[in-house]
């Protein structure tokens, strides 16, 4: 897939910020560079969203990953997959997101949070009051408000990403294990 928009060159010092970060600049902050108010305003949310600090940041990024997968979102499974490796996760179970209900390596607790996080993305959502329930018992309402949140920045990256034509960008080739491939049929519902 090509891009659908054109790169814009991004102010030098942004450029080599990320550069410095992650060995090279994201298209999508590219693209998005476009109009920079948006750039600066999804950067700013971005950081945001990084400092929140009331959900485990492996369920997050779980999360993120399932979000991805099932958006077909090449270029957020990439990115999170490395976040992953550099935020010291656990690479086996972030390799195995995109076959989440396939792989044996995950908890209840990782299984509910990515159920949930496709329950979310499905068009329409559907997300039952049992699933918030359980969710709610296990991670507390301010957990519960972050990760939904989460999720919600989630879909909005994705979703940009994949209209946009944005596509991998080989972050994920840097860790040792390969990152699953999302298995040909799935239980989750229809994102039609």
């Amino acid at each position: 897939m090509a891009l659908r928009i054109p790169k814009a060159e991004l102010p030098a010092e942004l450029r080599e910020i990320l550069i410095k970060q992650l060995g090279s600049v994201p298209e999508p902050d590219e693209v998005l560079w476009n109009n920079p108010k948006i750039a600066q305003a999804n950067q700013e949310f971005s950081a945001t969203v990084g400092t929140w600090d009331a959900a485990d940041t492996s369920l997050k990024t779980f999360a993120h990953m399932a979000v991805a997968a099932q958006i077909g979102c090449s270029w957020c499974l990439d990115i999170n997959y490395f976040a992953a490796q550099n935020q010291n996760l656990d690479l086996t179970k972030a390799s195995q997101v995109p076959r989440w209900r396939e792989s044996e390596v995950f908890t209840p607790l990782e299984r509910e949070v990515m159920e949930y996080a496709e329950a979310m993305t499905n068009t329409p959502p559907t997300v039952t009051d049992e699933l918030s329930a359980n969710l709610l018992g296990r991670l507390g309402p301010a957990a519960l408000v972050e990760i939904t949140v989460f999720i919600g920045f989630a879909n909005l990256a994705a979703r940009c990403n994949t209209a946009h034509g944005i596509t991998s960008q080989g972050y994920s080739e840097a860790c040792e294990i390969p990152l699953a491939a999302r298995p040909a049929t799935s239980d989750a519902a229809s994102t039609a």
